[in-house]
C-alpha cells in the first residue's frame, strides 16, 4: 500500500474536471488520485501519471485513457510534447512522501529502521543521503539542516558529522543516529529527528528546485482556466506554492499594472488554504499536516 489519498474529494472538485479534458497526476504513486480522476473522465478524456520511482510502475492503470510516464515531473513539458500534448486542463501534485516509502526499510527514509542512508525517490539517481553526508562541506550541511529542517542546532550537528566522517564514512542509519541523537532532548527527539531526515531527503531529491520547476511549467502547459491543485505537507513547500500563486514568483513580491491589478499568471481559487476535517485526520493521520491550494490559469 502507498497511502490513502488526502483531501481526495476537495482536490477533485478543485480541479473542476471536464469529461473530455486532459489531466496530469504528477505524483502517481499508488494511483489513488488517478483512479478517482478517471472515474470523472469521459471516453474522450486523457490522463497522464508521472512517477520517477520504479515501484510505482507496478500500480500503472490498465485504461486506454491513461498513460504512465516514468519520470520526475520536472520534465513535465518535454514528455507532454513527446505525447503530442501542448495544453492540459488540470495538474495535480500530491507532494507528500508515501507510507510505502516510509515503511520500506531498504529505502532509508525513516529513522525507525536500520539500513543504508539512501532516501532516493529515483533509484537510478546517483546522489544518496550517504553521499551528501560524506561529501558536503560543514557549511553546506548546516544550511540544509537549518533551511530545510528548521533545526536550531544545525551548525553543531554539521560539525559533529564532519568530525565523525573523518574517522569513518557514514553509510548507515544507525551510524548517523549515533552521531546526531545527542543534540535532541528526549521529549523532542522523534520530532526533531523527523525534521533532520526531512532536510536530508529534500536535498537528496532536490525537492524545492523540482517544485519550482513544476510551478513554472504549469503556467506554460495549462490551458486558459485550467486548474492546478497542490497538496503540501510542510511550510517550505506551502510557502513556495502560496507565493507563486499570489505573485507569479517565489518571493511573493506582487507587481501591479496601471489599473492596480496584480500581474500574475495564476489566480487562487481558494484564498484560504484547505485543510482536512477532524474526521479525516482521525481516519488518516497523514492528513494532519496536509494543505491544499487550488489555482486557475488566467
Amino acid at each position: 500500500m502507498y497511502h490513502v489519498p488526502v483531501l481526495l474529494n476537495e482536490t477533485l472538485d478543485g480541479l473542476n474536471i471536464k469529461p473530455n479534458g486532459v489531466y496530469v497526476d504528477v505524483t502517481f504513486g499508488g494511483g489513488g488520485h488517478s483512479r478517482a480522476i478517471l472515474e470523472r473522465l469521459g471516453k474522450g478524456g486523457r490522463l497522464f501519471g508521472f512517477d520517477q520511482d520504479e515501484d510505482a510502475m507496478q500500480n500503472a492503470l490498465v485504461d486506454k485513457r491513461f498513460t504512465f510516464v516514468r519520470s520526475n515531473f520536472r520534465y513535465l513539458t518535454n514528455f507532454l510534447r513527446y505525447h503530442g500534448i501542448e495544453q492540459v486542463d488540470g495538474i495535480l501534485a500530491d507532494l507528500g512522501v508515501s507510507s510505502h516509502h516510509f515503511d520500506d526499510e531498504t529505502r532509508g527514509f525513516s529513522f525507525r529502521f536500520e539500513g543504508d542512508l539512501d532516501m532516493r525517490m529515483n533509484k537510478r539517481a546517483s546522489q544518496t543521503a550517504a553521499s551528501v553526508l560524506n561529501t558536503y562541506s560543514e557549511a553546506q550541511l548546516a544550511d540544509i539542516f537549518f533551511y530545510y529542517g528548521e533545526l536550531q542546532q544545525a551548525r553543531r550537528i554539521a560539525k559533529a558529522i564532519v568530525v565523525a566522517r573523518s574517522a569513518a564514512s557514514i553509510e548507515t542509519i544507525t551510524q548517523f543516529l549515533d552521531i546526531v541523537k545527542v543534540f535532541f532532548p528526549r521529549e523532542r527527539e522523534k520530532k526533531d529527528m523527523a525534521k533532520l531526515f526531512q532536510a536530508l531527503r529534500i536535498e537528496v531529491n532536490r525537492e524545492m528546485d523540482v517544485l519550482k520547476s513544476l510551478l513554472e511549467q504549469s503556467v506554460q502547459v495549462l490551458a486558459p482556466e485550467g486548474r492546478l491543485a497542490v497538496l503540501t505537507y510542510h511550510s517550505l513547500e506551502d510557502r513556495l506554492v502560496k507565493n507563486y500563486v499570489k505573485a507569479g514568483n517565489f518571493e511573493g513580491r506582487q507587481e501591479k499594472d496601471f489599473y492596480g491589478q496584480v500581474v500574475a499568471p495564476l489566480k487562487a481559487i481558494n484564498n484560504k488554504v484547505i485543510v482536512a476535517s477532524d474526521a479525516e485526520v482521525n481516519e488518516n493521520p497523514r492528513a494532519r499536516s496536509a494543505k491544499l491550494r487550488i489555482a486557475e490559469k488566467k
